[in-house]
């Protein structure tokens, strides 16, 4: 009993035994030595490895065998070794003898084709030229009526297409020994390199060479000028914005307003430093924020104006030291304005609320209207910025800074009407917290049953903003019913009532106090 191997042979697997296996690998080895580990080489091996795995299977093709040492000895015997015919090189004029010729078959030759290679394999077959066959089939496809036509299609799909060398070796009647695969494959790649070669020389390739030389001239010389107006482009886009924007950052640092503002390329910020400085933080510190700011805004657009002027205007010079400067004045201001905004966070770091109960003397109004008084700051201008709910208002030469309360509706503990101010602000201490929110100013008043809000409330003057805000609570009575008028929409915030319905439809209707809660009355008329 001898142990036996499974190996894959050019795709195909085989059932071998020991001995045999080592002979057939010492025999694959020697040939790879002498091939060498080229592209040309590797594929003369790939042609004898798939000859070897095509005589294997048409010696195992009755049943399933298990390939011997006389089987591979056979294989050595018919395919050759380096060493049965490197002797023969020395003799220019060998030719194959008998011994070496075999039956042809038929094949189609993908190397001679015009469409299928039908005329080639036939021509290689009865070692004809296949121009031959081929006028042979054009005269006959005209006295057939399209016969011969037919004839060729069919050939065309019953005819196997030579592919490996060995079946093009077989094709013309030559043995697939280790010599002829490795002449047959040196031939090709002799014949396609003197193929490349008369190209190479041939008058086609020197005027098409002189073209495309010509053509890349062409498209380095128009892209290198596409490249030379974009890059000056560039350069004005960023000198004029450098310049516009150098402008509307002073303007807006020492005017409060963008003079650029609007206009193309234009840095013209919305925000005005100086205003929203002297709201945020203390009055000591304002210059140096807006002197910080101005740097870390202005050195960039400095370098913008720098660098698009030198692609403009293509000069040279020594500008490390220079950019050097820039870079640490503008990291110094960064710093600068990093130690400003966590000393001035301090100023937010208690929270105190203040409340003021205020009792609405009507004690025979059934229902309370509730109306809001005139925006009398209406048409002022407003500047686009605003500090959660806080915003300025520009009156003629006056600035102030006023909010929007927000009014809820509660059950009454009692028989009167109650409005509940919750005024809430920060501060560095709580006791300053408590002052600036002590310091809100707001007024509503009573007219018969009318109760009127103002839409606003107001900060002290000289006050800075420390995020206050403004809670109204109205405490209605169980058994009293209110109205809300239309505009009323601008200060509520989240009534809750037996519905659940939003505030923007709670407008315009009358709503009576219930043990369940607020509740919309049937009736919308005023109880008398």
């Amino acid at each position: 009993m001898k142990k036996t191997f499974t190996i894959n042979i050019s795709g195909t697997v085989f059932h071998i035994e020991e001995d045999a296996y080592e002979v057939l690998q010492k025999y694959l080895v020697n040939l790879k030595n002498h091939f060498g580990a080229d592209e040309e080489g590797k594929e003369i091996l790939a042609d004898i490895e798939a000859r070897i795995a095509e005589i294997f299977t048409e010696k195992s093709s009755d049943e399933l065998k298990v390939i011997t040492l006389q089987w591979v000895e056979e294989v050595i015997v018919t395919m050759g070794t380096p060493e049965d015919f490197v002797e023969e090189e020395a003799d220019e004029e060998v030719t194959y003898t008998s011994a070496s010729k075999r039956k042809r078959r038929l094949y189609r030759d993908p190397e001679h084709r015009v469409l299928g290679g039908v005329s080639g394999g036939l021509g290689a077959y009865f070692n004809m030229d296949p121009v031959i066959l081929r006028i042979i089939f054009v005269v006959l496809t005209f006295i057939t009526t399209g016969a011969a036509i037919l004839a060729y299609i069919v050939l065309w799909i019953a005819v196997p297409k030579a592919v490996t060398t060995a079946q093009r070796l077989e094709m013309r009647g030559q043995e697939a020994t280790v010599k002829n695969i490795e002449k047959s494959i040196r031939e090709e790649v002799q014949e396609v390199q003197e193929s490349y070669k008369k190209f190479r020389q041939s008058d086609a390739y020197a005027r098409g060479k002189k073209k495309m030389t010509g053509a890349g001239d062409v498209a380095y010389h128009i892209l290198k000028l596409l490249l030379k107006i974009t890059v000056v482009i560039l350069g004005v886009v960023l000198v004029i914005s450098g310049i516009l924007g150098l402008l509307g950052l002073i303007s807006t640092l020492t005017l409060g307003e963008s003079l650029v503002q609007g206009m193309p390329l234009a840095w013209g910020p919305e925000i005005h430093f100086p205003d929203v400085l002297k709201y945020l933080v203390d009055a000591g510190t304002v210059s140096l924020g807006v002197i910080t700011i101005g740097f870390l805004a202005g050195i960039p657009m400095l370098a913008m104006l720098y660098i698009g002027s030198k692609l403009v205007f293509s000069y040279k010079s020594n500008n490390t030291v220079v950019g050097l400067g820039m870079a640490g004045i503008w990291l110094i201001a960064l710093i600068v304005l990093f130690v400003l905004f966590a000393s001035q966070l301090r100023n937010f770091r208690n929270e105190s609320t203040v409340v003021v109960n205020k009792n609405v003397p009507c004690d025979t109004c059934q229902v309370l209207y509730l109306e809001l008084a005139e925006d009398t700051y209406k048409g002022y201008a407003a500047h686009s910025w605003d500090l959660n709910h806080l915003k300025v208002m520009q009156i003629r030469s006056e600035k102030i800074m006023l909010g929007t309360p927000q009014l809820d509706i509660e059950k009454a503990g009692g028989d009167e009407f109650v409005v509940s101010l919750r005024k809430t602000s920060k501060g560095r201490s709580r006791e300053l917290a408590r002052d600036h929110a002590d310091d809100l100013e707001y007024t509503f008043q009573l007219n018969d049953s009318v109760l009127m809000f103002d839409p606003y409330f107001f900060l002290k003057e000289g006050d800075k903003w420390r995020d206050q805000q403004l809670f109204i609570t109205l405490k209605v009575p169980e058994g009293k019913s209110i109205y809300l008028d239309e505009e009323m929409v601008d200060i509520i915030y989240d009534v809750e009532n037996v519905t659940n319905t939003y505030d923007r439809e709670m407008v315009g209707k009358y709503w009576e106090m219930k043990p369940e809660g607020l509740t919309m009355r049937e009736e919308e008329t005023a109880i008398e």
